[in-house]
Parts: structure tokens; sequence; C-alpha cells
């Protein structure tokens, strides 16, 4: 198995970054007194954004608690022993989620420009923590997908069972 250095650690240490934010933004959501953010412009103002309709999804699920959904399973999936599973599928997971991530913020980032009109630098800051996050894994993940079935270890690797020995 190939051995990433800083991956597992930054990746671990982002998403609990994500999950701090995302734990503020959704208590913060339930009661808006908590929110400290600048209004330095019409442009940022972390208020008119935690509060439009677009901070919900169905009109009931906070978009931040969406973070937290997001960050949590991704921590299990980042912690460094998830890094060094034997198991493809475990690799496959932390990709797809990064993917699914940073396709959540362009739209989040779509809707702050483009339908709120306004920005909020908490939620920038989640959208900037989610796209390193997917720029860390992408740019790992050739090397942890990299065994190919013909390798020794290909069973564990693959999650396929070996092929047994029929000659004698």
């Amino acid at each position: 198995m190939p051995r990433l250095r800083w991956q597992p650690t930054v990746t671990s240490l982002l998403c609990l970054a994500g999950i701090g934010i995302s734990t503020y933004l959704t208590i913060s959501h339930f009661d808006a007194h908590l929110l400290t953010c600048p209004v330095t412009s019409a442009t940022i103002n972390c208020e008119k954004v935690t509060t439009s309709p677009q901070s919900e999804v169905f009109g009931v699920i906070p978009v931040a608690m969406l973070g937290l959904f997001f960050f949590v399973p991704m921590l299990a999936l980042c912690v460094p022993p998830a890094w060094s599973s034997p198991h493809r599928i475990v690799h496959l997971a932390r990709l797809a989620g990064s993917i699914t991530g940073v396709g959540t913020v362009l739209y989040l980032v779509y809707a702050e420009l483009f339908q709120i009109k306004a920005i909020c630098l908490w939620c920038s800051t989640v959208h900037f923590i989610t796209f390193l996050l997917f720029v860390v894994i992408a740019t790992a993940s050739p090397v942890v997908l990299s065994r190919r079935p013909d390798d020794p270890d290909a069973e564990s690797w693959w999650d396929e069972p070996a092929m047994a020995d029929e000659g004698g």
C-alpha cells in the first residue's frame, strides 16, 4: 500500500474545521443572535444568507446542517487508518464524497452570488475548506487507487476473492 505523508493529517484537520464551522452555523441558524459576522457592505452579509429561503433544504433542513452531514462521514473516511485501508471502496467513497461536496459548494456559491446577492464569510470559509479537501483527495487518489488486480495484495485491495489454484 502506498504511504502518504501529510494527506491523512491535513484532510482530518480540514474535516474537523468544517465540523466546527458547520456546527456554529447550524446553531446560529436556530438563534440568529449568536451569529457574528461583520456587515461590511451590501455584498458581505451573513445574516441575509443564513436567513434566506436558500438557507434551508425542503424548507426544513438548514444548509449548515448539510455541512455536518458531509464533514462527519468525510472525517471517518479521512482519518489515517482509513487512508491506509486495504479496501478500495473506502478510497472510492472518499473521492466520491469530495466530488459531491465540491459540487454542492458550486451550487451554494451560485445561490449566494446570483439568488441571494450576498456572501456569508462563514459559509465561504466552509466552501474553501471543502474545496481544499477535494483538491487534496483528488490529487492523492491516483496514488491510493493505483494498485492493479495482478498485485500480490490484490485480494484485499480490490475486495475480490482470490482465485483458487486448481492445478495439481
